[in-house]
């Protein structure tokens, strides 16, 4: 089970709200297919009707220099592995196997080094979420205060928003949310920017309006099209991206930080032994 491509498709469903008719069209295609053929522009363009200039027009959307570079990244995704399990525990495992490649293929290093910069020269850190988004946001509360960093996670519509008036360019604000559309969390992200302070998008949809507010937007996969996403909890790849960021962040000051953790170890092991003390 372990490989990992670079693969187009996660970057074709960030950008999927941004596409014309025809673009999603294309996109479709590409998202759907799993077999490797003629994906010359020519041939491309016959199959769907669409012209080779809209295929070009598409491949510059998701970010490459042309079709041909486009398609090139694509055919790098038809590798040969082998099946070793059946049943139920493969199409488990392929299905989050499949979200890997596409976190992989999603990551952008040089940004997650900047996001660890702001994380270091933010006094205080915000996080903030709806549902799962927010269950994700708790947890990244706690494993980041286990490590010295001063930070807040938010979950209640109105505390998100009153929380919005209290941010300085001393703050650092992280809003997640995989649709890119809670309007609490943008909310907090809008205002916040507007007060100085930096903000992390962390989402499924890129889309243009974000770089108004946004220091940066990190964008995770999508489930929506993944074989057998249904499988999957939506949680998942957004604490993939978060074990990313904090894995990049603990190797600052790495000694320090891992002294604080195991501190923190120490303190909650003294308080069960308190409790247990108490009712012996």
């Amino acid at each position: 089970m372990e490989y990992y491509v670079k693969s187009v498709v996660p970057i074709i469903e960030s950008n999927y709200d941004n596409f014309t008719t025809v673009e999603k069209n294309i996109a479709d295609y590409f998202i759907q297919n799993y077999k490797k053929m003629d994906f010359s522009a020519k041939a491309v363009a016959e199959r769907l009707f669409v012209s080779e200039a809209s295929l070009s027009r598409f491949a510059k959307k998701c970010g490459y220099r042309g079709y041909r570079e486009f398609v090139y990244q694509y055919e790098e995704t038809f590798v040969e592995k082998q099946e070793t399990i059946t049943g139920n525990t493969r199409m488990v495992l392929n299905a989050y196997q499949e979200l890997l490649n596409k976190t992989y293929s999603l990551v952008d290093e040089a940004q997650i080094a900047r996001i660890t910069k702001y994380l270091n020269e933010a006094e205080r850190v915000f996080v903030c979420g709806k549902g799962s988004s927010g269950l994700t946001a708790s947890e990244m509360e706690i494993r980041f205060m286990r490590i010295g960093v001063d930070i807040d996670s938010l979950q209640d519509s109105d505390l998100i928003r009153m929380q919005a008036v209290f941010q300085d360019k001393k703050s650092m604000v992280f809003g997640i949310s995989i649709s890119g559309e809670k309007e609490e969390v943008l909310y907090l992200l809008r205002e916040a920017k507007k007060r100085g302070a930096r903000t992390v998008l962390i989402t499924a949809k890129n889309k243009d309006i974000f770089g108004e507010f946004c220091s940066e937007v990190v964008l995770l996969p999508s489930l929506k099209h993944l074989n057998h996403g249904n499988l999957i909890s939506p949680q998942f790849p957004i604490l993939v991206m978060l074990d990313i960021i904090y894995s990049y962040y603990v190797e600052q000051d790495k000694y320090e930080k891992e002294v604080l953790h195991d501190n923190t170890l120490r303190a909650l092991e003294e308080g069960r032994t308190k409790r247990r003390d108490m009712f012996e």
